[in-house]
């Protein structure tokens, strides 16, 4: 695993950021389908993850939320947002 940050002889490796993001997240009681983007930030870290919102049949037609969850330097949540919605079938662009 990558160590991305050294704080009081602690290093923060993607697999704690990741799981603090989607827990944060455990409270809304959807499924998490995927983590799709960790960044570093000026004070942080930028999580996108990926909710299952409503499960449909065939599960390609799932709508998804895109959920941008902000961690601060230490790995501590700082706030969350759903950004986007899309079916599981529909092509994204890019967005930097």
């Amino acid at each position: 695993m990558s160590s991305l940050a050294t704080l009081n002889n602690h290093k923060l490796e993607l697999s704690d950021i990741s799981r603090t993001a989607t827990e944060a997240l455990a409270g809304m009681k959807r499924k998490v389908s995927s983590v799709t983007t960790i960044s570093k930030t000026e004070d942080g870290w930028r999580v996108l993850v990926e909710l299952v919102e409503r499960a449909s049949i065939p599960d390609t037609m799932d709508l998804i939320g895109v959920y941008e969850v902000r961690l601060d330097a230490e790995g501590e949540l700082a706030g969350y947002e759903r950004i986007r919605m899309r079916r599981r079938c529909d092509l994204e662009e890019r967005m930097e």
